[in-house]
C-alpha cells in the first residue's frame, strides 16, 4: 500500500469510526456477503493527550471501543475500531473498509463516506460556533504611571 492510499484508508477508517452508528446503518443497510474473521470484541484503550498539542503526553483516561474484522467473498479484509459498545457498528465499518479496497470504492465514497464527512463537518461548525459564543478576549491596558 502506497503512502497516498494509506492516508486515504486512514481517512475513511476515521470517518467510519466517528460516524453515528444509526447514520452508517441508514446509509448502508445491507452488508455484502462476508465471513467474520474477528467477532466484535469490546475493550478499553488508554486515551493520551497533550496540553496545547505541544506539551508532554499524559494519560487522559480510558475509552470503550469495539473492534471487528471481516473478509469479503472476493478476499478483501476489512478492520474497524469504533468508540463505544456497538457490535453492529464495528461489523458494518469493517465491511465498508473491505469494500473500499474493491471496485465499489467510488460508489461507496459518494454514497456513504462523503455524506458522513459532510455531516461531521457541519457538527464541528456548530460546536465551534457555540464555543465562540463563550469566548472572552483579555487585553491589558498600559497606564501612564506604569511606563
Amino acid at each position: 500500500m502506497t503512502d497516498a492510499s494509506s492516508l486515504a484508508r486512514k481517512t475513511w477508517m476515521a470517518t467510519l469510526a466517528k460516524a453515528p452508528a444509526r447514520r452508517l446503518a441508514a446509509l448502508m443497510p445491507e452488508l455484502p456477503p462476508h465471513s467474520v474473521l474477528r467477532q466484535p470484541e469490546i475493550g478499553a484503550v488508554m486515551v493520551r493527550g497533550r496540553v496545547g498539542a505541544t506539551g508532554a503526553a499524559f494519560n487522559l483516561g480510558e475509552m470503550t471501543v469495539t473492534r471487528a474484522s471481516v473478509r469479503l467473498a472476493s478476499g478483501e479484509v476489512g478492520h474497524a475500531w469504533v468508540q463505544g459498545r456497538d457490535r453492529g457498528h464495528a461489523l458494518r465499518a469493517a465491511a465498508v473498509d473491505a469494500l473500499m479496497q474493491t471496485g465499489a470504492a467510488a460508489d461507496l465514497t459518494s454514497r456513504v463516506l462523503t455524506p458522513l464527512q459532510a455531516e461531521a463537518g457541519a457538527a464541528r461548525s456548530i460546536r465551534a460556533g457555540k464555543a465562540a459564543g463563550t469566548r472572552v478576549d483579555f487585553f491589558t491596558l498600559v497606564r501612564g504611571e506604569d511606563k
